[in-house]
């Protein structure tokens, strides 16, 4: 960055959503570049970036494979001509013709299921529409979320249930959630371990039983930087690793110089008595997300950055009211609060980028070409 970024963001409103290319790039080749190594293959999860010029950047070929989180996600994906689409969130049967219809248009759409009602449900839709709906079962690698466990007779039951239908029994899928709440590579490592043991052991007792299971995915971004060995595993699934965030910075997933995204806002006033500085960046900006607030560092509801996107020395948000943010000295610094007079911009750096980036229609995107004007990506939402 040089100090032509200033002049960039100078004529932009705020609040804005900054999205740095650079540091999104570099993120996303770090990751692919790992799964490379041990000879994986990598399925993104675009459910944080919710845009088509991040998912033609994130995506090898741009047709996929991709993850999803909604089915908004999928048709919009799909309307832009990605053709490999894994819906990730356990079905319901309100949304299986919707799926139908995604696979009409030519658009491989798979979902997850976890017990039998869901693979009876995806078993006749697919009989009453003609489509083969593919569905892979999910499981509980660690006791954080949804699931069975590999071990559960109920994996063959269902796995029978949809092999023996109109369905299609894809495979299965699992997400290592209780990596969030360890720190450090090692740990991370330990437990992608553990999920990979997992999925496997499940597949090899489909196959014991004659069932298919040509898909074996896992995966959560902190895992996913920290495996070492994916023999029996096909792909690898993480999201935030395109921008990151505080929280991930938190657990030692990455650096607070990783993260891509941030929050353009104004100062507009001052409480001196308090050392507070007001901005026009309150929660409906940064989100009410306080996941860094059982960290070692805690970062309030953000940590400030001058316009370069260079952190301010022990200054957090510290409170956010609907449309206000205040900024003060971390609780026990002695750093001297600086000079920020209206009018002043800064950037804040969100602990939950996904929930951050869900408050925009928008990113203004700070591009290497310090020369020209922030583009415009556009973001979708919606279930």
């Amino acid at each position: 960055m040089t100090s032509r970024t200033n002049a960039r963001l100078a004529k932009i409103e705020t609040p804005a959503l900054i999205l740095d290319e650079t540091r999104m790039m570099r993120n996303i080749s770090r990751l692919s570049s790992h799964i490379a190594s041990l000879n994986g293959g990598l399925r993104p999860h675009l459910k944080t970036a919710k845009s088509i010029e991040v998912a033609k950047r994130v995506l090898a070929d741009g047709a996929g494979p991709a993850t999803v989180s909604t089915l908004t996600e999928a048709e919009v994906l799909a309307a832009h001509g990605v053709r490999d689409i894994l819906y990730a969130v356990g079905i319901t049967p309100q949304k299986l013709e919707r799926v139908a219809r995604l696979r009409t248009g030519g658009c491989d759409c798979s979902v997850i299921v976890d017990n039998m009602v869901q693979a009876q449900a995806v078993a006749e839709v697919s009989a009453r529409t003609g489509q083969c709906i593919p569905a892979l079962i999910e499981l509980d690698c660690d006791g954080h979320r949804s699931g069975i466990r590999p071990q559960d007779p109920a994996l063959i039951a269902i796995a029978r249930m949809l092999h023996d239908s109109q369905a299609d029994l894809r495979g299965v899928l699992t997400h290592a959630g209780a990596s969030y709440d360890v720190v450090g590579r090692a740990a991370h490592a330990q437990l992608a371990e553990q999920e990979r043991q997992a999925a496997v052991q499940a597949a090899q007792s489909l196959g014991a039983a004659g069932l298919p299971c040509p898909v074996v995915s896992i995966g959560s971004s902190p895992t996913a930087h920290a495996i070492q060995c994916l023999d029996g595993i096909t792909e690898v699934r993480a999201g935030v690793y395109t921008f990151f965030d505080l929280f991930q910075a938190g657990i030692g997933v990455c650096e607070v110089d990783d993260i891509a995204l941030s929050v353009l806002t104004t100062v507009i006033g001052h409480q001196r008595d308090k050392g507070w500085i007001i901005t026009d960046a309150g929660w409906m900006a940064l989100s009410r997300d306080r996941g860094t607030a059982t960290q070692t560092v805690d970062q309030g509801y953000g940590l400030v950055c001058d316009p370069e996107g260079t952190p301010l020395q022990d200054l957090i948000v510290i409170k956010a009211n609907q449309e206000h943010g205040i900024i003060s000295q971390r609780p026990g610094s002695h750093s001297p609060l600086p000079d920020l007079p209206v009018g002043t911009q800064l950037r804040i750096l969100p602990n939950h980028a996904c929930a951050t980036a869900a408050q925009f229609d928008h990113y203004r995107v700070l591009t290497p070409d310090h020369t020209a004007p922030l583009p415009r990506w556009e973001r979708f939402a919606g279930w």
